[in-house]
């Protein structure tokens, strides 16, 4: 996952969050035996603009061939290694409460390149414990563990107001990414990539929306 972050430099944020629907529907079509796709039915499939597709194909070795569209199997292949799933990457994650147990029992994300080696809490009712066959270590562990393992990525799952100090942690000690799903803003150095994740916020969107789809219908 982190090592293709070189190659995709220049590439917009808006397009690679596209490329992992682009992926999906050519994964679906794999499996149904279709052989090729065009920019307009994955533009039908996203519900944006065929020339859009296009554009962001265009970041990648993709082609197309006229009037026949895009290889399936090459769009899989190719979607894959530049999104950087084909490579394993180690992570640690920190806060095995709720949210946390739910990342470790997700197996899917191996198949994404993320493969979670370990957990860190500091509950004594978790710690000691394996959640899916991932042991849960004590945070105090967290510093001897880095350096025998060289986890690159860090998961953050912990209340908002440890987030920071558990970010200060990771970075300190090798991390090179930081997945951070609490609300809270971590600040670490440059060269650290941080993607924040917050539920509570999608959420907030949701529930703006239908709230105020009723507030219009009264």
């Amino acid at each position: 996952m982190v090592q293709s972050s070189k190659k995709n430099q220049g590439v917009p944020e808006p397009t690679i969050r596209r490329m992992p629907s682009y992926l999906a529907f050519s994964e679906g079509l794999l499996k149904k035996g279709q052989e090729f796709v065009s920019s307009t039915q994955i533009a039908n499939y996203m519900n944006i603009d065929p020339t859009q597709v296009t554009k962001d194909l265009s970041y990648t070795s993709i082609v197309g061939k006229t009037r026949v569209g895009y290889e399936v199997r090459a769009m899989v292949d190719i979607l894959s290694s530049f999104l950087g799933f084909t490579v394993m990457d180690q992570a640690f994650l920190v806060g095995a409460g709720s949210l946390g147990s739910a990342l470790l029992h997700d197996d899917g994300l191996e198949n994404f390149g993320l493969d979670i080696v370990a957990a860190f809490d500091v509950n004594p009712g978790i710690v000691g414990k394996k959640i899916n066959d991932i042991e849960v270590f004590h945070i105090d562990q967290f510093r001897d563990l880095a350096q025998e393992m060289k986890a690159i990525i860090g998961i953050i799952t912990v209340p908002a107001e440890y987030a920071q100090s558990v970010a200060d942690l990771m970075a300190a000690w090798g991390v090179k990414a930081i997945w951070n799903f609490t609300p809270a803003r971590i600040k670490v150095p440059d060269d650290i990539v941080v993607q924040n994740t917050s539920l509570y916020a999608n959420l907030a969107i949701i529930f703006n929306k239908i709230h105020t789809d009723k507030e219009e219908a009264l």
